[in-house]
């Protein structure tokens, strides 16, 4: 079921890939004389190595299977790679050599926001379209399209869409307008929470109080007491997955379990997170781009699909590389050609069904994209819709 929301109304992978620089991943046939070159720019090493991993093997997987069905028009899709180590630096290097070595035309990447922001002028200069496939910072698109980037587009969708979408289904469909904030002290952290005050006012909202915590801290009884003295419904938590089960069970302490709820994003959907408090939790909201479960039959094949094939489940990261690597495939396809201007064009008046629901872009090239909606509901994450959400763009 997918919901329409305008303004006003991981599992860790143990096969880390080792490839370094940009080497040619031909699935199906044959290289094709005629071919797609498609590049992926991601972290094949460094701390972020696992994301980069599953990105891998989604953009493969799709890629098989699009080669092995005949390409796109007869023309096969040659996949390449390039390591991004997770830093800007080594982003636009590596951005660089997939351009300027391998001659690719299309690119996805990267799983870093600040990676992405560092190789969008790059895809500018050579005119190389860069889909982005999991980055969420909102100043990606703020500058895209009509923001200046003609050659960047976002199958992703960002912490605005986010902290929108939840901050709508708190109000409207749990009634709560009186909220706290406890929220990491990051930049992720603090813009989920400046994304949430630019809605909030459109649902009759209010913030009560507003604290951010530092990475390692492990005391919040302080601040939790504070909260259940103001009379917050809910706490508006952007955080870090191992902060969650100790926020939750101070809750616990503290007497707000089962009084405030948790909402925002901090991983309050995985079973081991909600065992550890699970009066906390309970009715916990939090907005997903993607999950395993998802009960679609197109998001249950490629589970199945990727699980056989690799002998894991597959994390977000693989699935938005796999659906992105389809979503250019239709552009190709709707274009009638992968000379990337028309494809281009074609992607800027796609109409793509994907796995989650329908997607089209706009003038920003941001994509319309769903996000999937939980509430935790007897101990256990409850996937209530699809919800998309059409975001401010601050004035030109």
């Amino acid at each position: 079921m997918t919901h329409t929301i305008t303004r006003r109304m991981l599992c860790i992978s143990t096969a880390i890939l080792t490839i370094a620089g940009a080497v040619p991943l031909v699935t199906g046939a044959a290289q094709a004389a005629d071919s797609i070159k498609l590049g992926i720019v991601a972290p094949m090493s460094g701390p972020n190595a696992r994301y980069g991993a599953f990105s891998m093997r989604g953009a493969e997987l799709a890629v098989k299977d699009i080669n092995d069905a005949g390409g796109v028009d007869g023309m096969k899709i040659e996949l390449f790679n390039a390591d991004s180590q997770g830093t800007p630096v080594e982003g636009v290097s590596a951005t660089r050599r997939l351009i300027d070595q391998d001659g690719v035309d299309f690119i996805i990447g990267d799983v870093s926001s600040s990676v992405t922001l560092a190789m969008q002028p790059v895809a500018e200069d050579a005119e190389v379209l860069l889909l982005n496939a999991a980055s969420s910072n909102p100043k990606i698109t703020y500058q895209a399209g009509v923001g200046g980037f003609k050659w960047t587009y976002r199958n992703y969708p960002t912490d605005e869409n986010r902290a929108l979408i939840v901050a709508k289904y708190a109000a409207e469909q749990r009634s709560f307008t009186k909220f706290a904030v406890l929220s990491v002290d990051s930049d992720y952290g603090r813009s989920a929470i400046t994304f949430t005050k630019k809605y909030l006012p459109d649902f009759k909202g209010q913030i009560l109080s507003e604290d951010y915590y530092k990475e390692g801290e492990v005391d919040f009884r302080s601040v939790l007491a504070k909260i259940r003295d103001n009379g917050a419904q809910a706490i508006i938590m952007y955080g870090l997955a191992d902060t969650t089960p100790i926020v939750a069970r101070q809750m616990i302490e503290l007497g707000l379990a089962g009084k405030v709820t948790l909402i925002g994003n901090g991983e309050f959907n995985t079973e081991k997170t909600i065992k550890s408090a699970p009066s906390a939790l309970e009715g916990a909201v939090e907005a997903a781009a993607w999950l395993p479960a998802f009960d679609s039959p197109a998001s249950k094949a490629f589970v199945e699909k990727f699980t056989t094939t690799y002998k894991e489940a597959p994390n977000n990261h693989a699935y938005v590389h796999w659906d992105t690597v389809n979503l250019l495939a239709a552009a190709v396809k709707q274009a009638g050609s992968a000379d990337k201007e028309k494809v281009r064009d074609a992607l800027s008046k796609i109409k793509y069904k994907s796995p989650v629901g329908d997607v089209s872009f706009d003038d920003h090239n941001q994509a319309r994209l769903p996000m999937i909606l939980l509430q935790i509901e007897n101990g256990k994450p409850s996937i209530k819709g699809a919800y998309t959400a059409d975001i401010q763009y601050p004035a030109k």
